[in-house]
């Protein structure tokens, strides 16, 4: 029993907090400060997919997905606020200027949108210029003024003040003869004016959008590059990769005390076994989540003055709630996925042993009834009592209990 995997993460523009979106749709915060406690969840929805996290005006958590709306998450009743429709079709992609004040979402219909973040919710402000091809990746420049938006084979610079695409760079031109289309997974805008592009080809590149021109370019994987992050101070960026692998690049001098400087890659992490389609670079450490349902942390030494528990490479493996109740009298399990339960009666042995061994089982474990959730809510807790006759769960706005009879190898439920 294992969470979904981790399809985005935001960090808080003070790195006090990270928020993480699973694939069915949950949303988690953590905290920073306490040790990377999870503090809150919202759990998921079967209508509502979360391609895209962001903080926006402070502590205002947005997400969008392929169900084409924006949402506003309420933080305190734990729960989906708002809901406002993006007008292009399914969401891949959404960013936050450096402000907080405006959100850009990058659409199916190949539009970017701009909208103001208002008290009480968002209001459309205007459309960019729309091209061909679906929008899948954005990145503000910190100053506001540009935004580039990442497409299949192309990426471009937009003008935000005019509206106008002001570049458009083919990411496969200077390929021969490429026979597979190219598609541009992640993109990041830095200061100055250098756009790092993360594609599916394996490579991260570097390039001078003024010049429309490649700088560098490193292949850092035989796979898919899906995601990419940059550091507040942008001289580290963590990439994460489709084979589990995960790399920090560093600006470095060429030479000791010069000022020349070029990206060098580092080793390889492999704290994942699935595709890293999440990955976030707060000031002291690079964070990555995997599809493997795996939230990783790892610290960066040079930032740490001394070894010490901060230091220490954190895996969030297990979900930090009870997934798994048991009636002890009744020799029950009862098993929560997120829009079922299972009921199941624990095996037996005849034989005694002592602890570790391995007995023969003279009866099996038997799977006794699913219940199915009601509606599109993901269930939030659940549990069996100890006498095994009642089982209770609850979704986000609703509470069920039901009696749980035994009549020799049946079992029937009814709703109280």
């Amino acid at each position: 029993l294992v969470p979904a995997g981790v399809r985005c993460l935001a960090c808080h523009p003070r790195g006090a907090r990270l928020a993480l979106a699973r694939t069915d749709g949950a949303v988690e915060v953590y905290n920073f400060a306490a040790n990377y406690f999870q503090e809150k969840v919202i759990p998921g929805h079967e209508a509502r997919s979360v391609e895209s996290l962001c903080w926006a005006a402070g502590d205002r958590l947005f997400g969008a997905g392929l169900g084409g709306d924006i949402t506003e998450f309420d933080l305190s009743a734990l729960s989906a606020a708002r809901g406002v429709d993006g007008g292009g079709g399914p969401i891949w992609s959404m960013v936050a200027n450096g402000s907080g004040t405006q959100l850009a979402i990058g659409c199916e219909d190949g539009s970017v949108k701009i909208f103001q973040v208002v008290p009480g919710g968002i209001q459309f402000e205007r459309n960019l210029d729309r091209r061909k091809g679906r929008v899948l990746c954005l990145s503000w420049h910190p100053s506001g003024t540009h935004i580039v938006a990442g497409s299949v084979d192309f990426f471009r610079m937009i003008d935000v003040a005019s509206g106008q695409t002001v570049q458009r760079i083919m990411v496969n031109h200077h390929v021969e003869k490429a026979k597979r289309e190219c598609v541009v997974w992640a993109i990041a805008l830095l200061s100055s004016g250098t756009v790092v592009t993360a594609d599916s080809f394996g490579r991260v590149q570097f390039w001078d959008w003024a010049q429309g021109t490649l700088a560098e370019s490193h292949t850092v994987s035989s796979s898919a590059v899906l995601s990419l992050a940059v550091s507040e101070k942008e001289d580290s960026i963590i990439v994460g990769t489709s084979t589990g692998a995960t790399y920090q690049l560093q600006l470095l001098p060429v030479r000791l005390g010069g000022l020349e400087k070029r990206w060098v890659r580092t080793k390889p992490f492999q704290f994942h076994s699935h595709d890293v389609r999440a990955v976030a670079h707060s000031p002291t450490a690079l964070i990555s989540g995997g599809l493997d349902a795996q939230l990783v942390i790892r610290p960066l030494m040079e930032k740490v003055q001394k070894k010490s528990y901060d230091t220490a490479l954190r895996k969030f493996t297990f979900p930090h709630r009870r997934l798994v109740s048991c009636a002890r009298k009744a020799r029950l399990l009862l098993f929560q996925f997120s829009q079922y339960l299972e009921l199941w009666r624990l095996g037996s042995t005849e034989e005694t042993g002592k602890d570790g061994e391995v007995l023969p089982v003279c009866r099996m474990p038997e799977h006794l009834v699913q219940l199915k959730s009601k509606g599109p809510e993901h269930i939030y807790c659940s549990c069996v009592s100890p006498c095994g006759t009642w089982v209770g769960y609850s979704t986000a706005s609703r509470f069920q209990l039901y009696r749980v009879r035994c009549d020799g190898d049946g079992v029937s439920l009814s709703k109280v």
